[in-house]
């Protein structure tokens, strides 16, 4: 019995340490958003914004959005070809002298086999099964250089666009004085139709920032008359969707310290009457659940680093409102 409780002994102790760490809070979702990616980004809300230094990956597609794919004004970064033919259906289709030989190769075979004469008919015998063979390798090779030719023809132009590595910089100071905004490109036109390039001003830097603390705060106090004023109606009735879901569970959402560290504008474009601005976000933060006595039953009081993708959008001449947050 002894030789079997040391030869368990570990094994127990194993557990008892990984019971210890589930009732231990760990790190929470409880600012703004929730960890989701929601909201709209006007006509680039189902494509994802560009990588930059602060945010390397490419960002998580949005899970709540009232703009669906196919809706007017929703378009790609790349332009997607329409659907093309098939090999025999393209050749076929083709104007020209390309598309008239390779029919009429094809059809005179397809004759000639119809009548008995081979491929392209006229020999007996065992020369008539050479000629067959030699004259369908003719036919093989001639559809492969066909073909190759027409992949060339249908292959679409790659889109490109200005590096943000090769944009300029422009330092700006975070909460606390930490890190901040740097490396913007100044003015960064987003290439798709109906758009034009946006220029952001360090003022507009500023006003990014200082949302971030804001809304941040504001979510924590459950306060949606000052989220109403900061982010868009879509954002707020996401805001009160998650509240009202606290609310239930007996929770509320504590978030404190947001401290900026780094920033990078990923995008920025005017389109129709609206100008939007996407910009990579990490920030610190203590993000922590408690319940309505003040327990903490989620989160801890320890802070925490998190990247995330903020779009912002005004009316011309407006002030900016938070439009969608996405997940690095």
């Amino acid at each position: 019995m002894t030789s079997f409780r040391l030869r368990f002994r570990p094994l127990v102790l194993g557990l008892a340490a990984l019971a210890a760490l589930a009732l231990v809070a760990t790190e929470a979702d409880a600012r703004v958003g929730g960890g989701r990616s929601s909201g709209s980004r006007g006509g680039f809300t189902n494509s994802p914004p560009p990588v930059t230094r602060t945010a390397p990956n490419t960002a998580a597609p949005l899970e709540r959005s009232m703009t669906q794919p196919g809706q007017p004004g929703a378009f790609s970064r790349q332009t997607t070809p329409a659907r093309q033919p098939g090999m025999f259906g393209g050749l076929f289709n083709r104007p020209g002298f390309l598309g008239g030989l390779f029919a009429g190769f094809l059809g005179a075979g397809l004759l000639g086999l119809l009548f008995g004469h081979g491929l392209f008919g006229g020999l007996g015998g065992l020369a008539s099964i050479f000629g067959l063979l030699l004259q369908i390798g003719l036919v093989v090779i001639v559809a492969r250089l066909l073909w190759t030719w027409w992949q060339r023809r249908s292959q679409p132009a790659l889109a490109g666009g200005p590096s943000l590595r090769d944009a300029g910089s422009d330092s700006r100071s975070g909460f606390g004085g930490l890190g901040g905004f740097g490396g913007f490109g100044g003015a960064y036109g987003a290439a798709a139709p109906s758009t034009q390039p946006l220029e952001i001003a360090p003022a507009d830097y500023d006003a990014f920032e200082r949302l971030l603390g804001e809304i941040q705060t504001a979510y924590s106090n459950e306060d949606l008359n000052a989220l109403k004023t900061r982010a868009t109606p879509e954002m707020v009735s996401y805001f009160a969707e998650d509240l009202a879901a606290n609310a239930s569970r007996g929770v509320v959402n504590k978030v404190s310290g947001v401290k900026l560290l780094q920033g990078d504008l990923a995008e920025a474009w005017r389109e129709a009457d609206a100008e939007y601005a996407t910009v990579a976000m990490r920030f610190e933060l203590i993000d922590k659940t408690l319940d309505r006595t003040g327990r903490i039953v989620d989160g801890s009081d320890a802070p925490q680093e998190v990247t995330e993708l903020w779009t912002f959008r005004r009316a011309a001449g407006g002030q900016w409102l938070l439009s969608a947050i996405q997940q690095a």
